[in-house]
């Protein structure tokens, strides 16, 4: 049976996680095609996050020692998940805005092996459901269009960090993932440079409901200047 690694990168959501390991337990327990495995990555969070996660005996809990921010998180994720033979592995962010019920959705490209990185879009489709601020919005339109001019490729949900991965892009991805605080549309440019092929899928995703998202007002400008930078470094570089 094919091994499917559920990372779920976190920091200080103990309001949100346990609502969320519960609904992959459930899914996981309806679905005897794969053998599921939850890993749960607490990038360092300073309330009961951890606590939280171990209440699930069926879930791994990797408590880091500092805080890599969620490129480290996720990296480590994917680490675990290559060193336990893993055969895919899907990102699910812990604050419950990634709704799992949508997991069948992004797994099935790669079971027909359509795909190395499959990407649940909000905007693809025109799919209902949260699609956050209309600030952030303009933001993903100005990383939409900077993705098709360093890759060719149309990805109408760069910032999304709801992702597949099959074998080959795990094995890959562990090693160089980008260590960046925000690396989704950075992830992007790496995997088109380095012939994976990428997929999206219209997927419906949701408000969080406690705690604040960790990108303020005007923190969102830096993020954009630090991400575009990062997307044309990966682009030149070797």
């Amino acid at each position: 049976m094919s091994k499917l690694f559920i990372i779920i990168p976190c920091h200080n959501e103990e309001g949100n996680l346990k609502e969320l390991l519960k609904e992959i337990e459930e899914l996981s327990k309806n679905n005897s095609l794969l053998d599921w495995q939850i890993v749960v990555v607490n990038d360092c969070s300073s309330d009961n996050t951890s606590l939280e996660a171990n209440e699930y005996k069926d879930a791994v809990v990797l408590d880091l020692p500092v805080n890599l921010g969620v490129g480290g998180a996720v990296q480590t994720g994917l680490i675990y998940a290559a060193y336990n033979k893993a055969d895919y592995a899907i990102k699910v962010d812990g604050d419950g805005q990634h709704d799992p019920c949508e997991i069948n959705t992004l797994i099935t490209p790669l079971l027909e092996n359509k795909a190395d990185i499959v990407i649940g879009s909000r905007y693809l489709n025109a799919v209902d459901g949260f699609k956050s601020t209309f600030f952030r919005r303009q933001g993903s339109k100005i990383l939409q269009i900077l993705c098709r001019i360093l890759t060719g490729q149309r990805i109408t949900d760069p910032t999304s960090g709801f992702r597949a991965y099959n074998k080959k892009a795990i094995e890959f991805m562990c090693e160089n993932y980008p260590s960046f605080d925000y690396p989704e549309p950075e992830e992007v440019v790496l995997a088109c440079e380095n012939d994976f092929k990428l997929v999206e899928v219209p997927v419906k995703m949701r408000k969080r409901k406690k705690g604040l998202s960790s990108i303020s007002f005007y923190g969102s400008f830096y993020y954009m200047m630090k991400v575009i930078l990062s997307m044309f470094f990966i682009k030149i570089r070797k």
